[in-house]
C-alpha cells in the first residue's frame, strides 16, 4: 500500500514491534501499512463514526489482514483497554479535540508508552498540555502535502519512552526531555527550530508574508478595531521573526 508523505511520515514514527491503536483511523490505511510491512505485530482501528469504520474494515479484509486487525467503535480512547496498546496515533483532527481524547484517556496513559499525535490546529496549545502533564516531545518533523502544513509528534508519555521491550534492551539511551523556555517553542516547536527544519523554514516565510500583507492593508484605517488588529499582527510578526533567526542560526 503507498501512503501519502503525510500518512507515510506519521507511519515511520511508530516503534517496530509496538502494538498499535489507530485513533480516528478513516480509512485504516496506517494500520493496513504498519501490519502488512510488519512494523507492528497487531492493531487496532478505532472510530467514533460507523461508516470509516466500515470501509476501514472493508479495506482490512481487502488486505487479507481481519485476524491482525480489529476494528472498533469508539469515542476516542474511550473503548481502548489498559494494556491493549504501546503506541496511539491520534492524527487528522484539530489540536483542541486531540487534546479532549488525551484527556478522556487517562485510564491508559500508564500502559502506553508511545503517542504518535498530528495536531492541525492549535499547536501551541498541545505542546503546552503535553509538557504540563508528564509527556515529553522527543521528536518532531512538519511535511508539505498539496499546499498544507503538518506536524508530527512522537511523544513518550508517563507510561514510558515509547520503545517495545526488546527495542529498549538494543536501542541507545534516549536524549533527555527538551526544556521548553521561549514561546515560539510552544508556537513552532522547539525540536524543528533546533534542528532548522526546512519545511518550517517555508511555512514560517509565508506566514510572513501573510501577516505583512494585513498590516499594509490596515495602513490608514484609523479605527479602534484596526488599530488592535496591527498591533496583534505587529507582536505576531515578531515571534515569526524570532523563530525564523531561530531556525537560520542552526542552518
Amino acid at each position: 500500500m503507498k501512503l501519502s508523505d503525510r500518512l507515510e511520515m506519521i507511519a515511520s514514527f511508530v516503534e517496530p514491534g509496538n502494538r498499535l491503536a489507530d485513533i480516528g483511523t478513516d480509512h485504516g490505511y496506517v494500520p493496513i501499512y504498519l501490519v502488512q510491512t510488519g512494523r507492528v505485530p497487531s492493531a487496532l482501528a478505532m472510530d467514533v463514526r460507523k461508516g470509516p469504520l466500515l470501509r476501514a474494515e472493508e479495506h482490512i479484509r481487502e488486505a487479507g489482514l481481519s485476524g491482525r486487525i480489529q476494528t472498533r467503535l469508539s469515542d476516542g480512547l474511550k473503548k481502548l483497554a489498559p494494556g491493549e496498546a504501546d503506541t496511539v496515533v491520534i492524527a487528522g483532527m484539530g489540536g483542541e479535540l486531540e487534546i479532549h481524547i488525551l484527556e478522556e484517556g487517562r485510564h491508559v496513559w500508564d500502559s502506553v508508552s508511545q503517542w504518535v499525535l498530528s495536531p492541525q490546529s492549535d499547536l501551541a496549545h498541545v505542546r503546552h498540555y503535553l509538557l504540563e502533564h508528564g509527556f515529553s516531545i522527543r521528536r518532531e518533523e512538519m511535511v508539505k502535502e498539496e499546499g498544507k502544513f503538518y506536524n508530527i509528534m512522537d511523544v513518550a508519555g508517563p507510561g514510558g519512552d515509547g520503545r517495545s521491550g526488546a527495542a529498549q534492551e538494543k536501542a541507545p539511551e534516549q536524549p533527555v526531555p527538551q526544556i521548553y523556555e521561549k514561546e515560539i517553542d510552544y508556537i513552532y516547536g522547539k525540536c524543528l527550530l533546533e534542528s532548522g527544519h526546512p519545511v518550517l523554514e517555508e511555512f514560517l516565510e509565508r506566514e510572513k508574508n501573510t501577516v505583512c500583507r494585513i498590516l499594509e492593508s490596515l495602513k490608514g484605517q484609523d479605527t479602534v478595531s484596526a488599530g488592535k488588529r496591527a498591533e496583534e499582527l505587529t507582536e505576531k510578526l515578531n515571534l515569526i521573526e524570532e523563530a525564523q533567526n531561530e531556525v537560520q542560526r542552526d542552518h
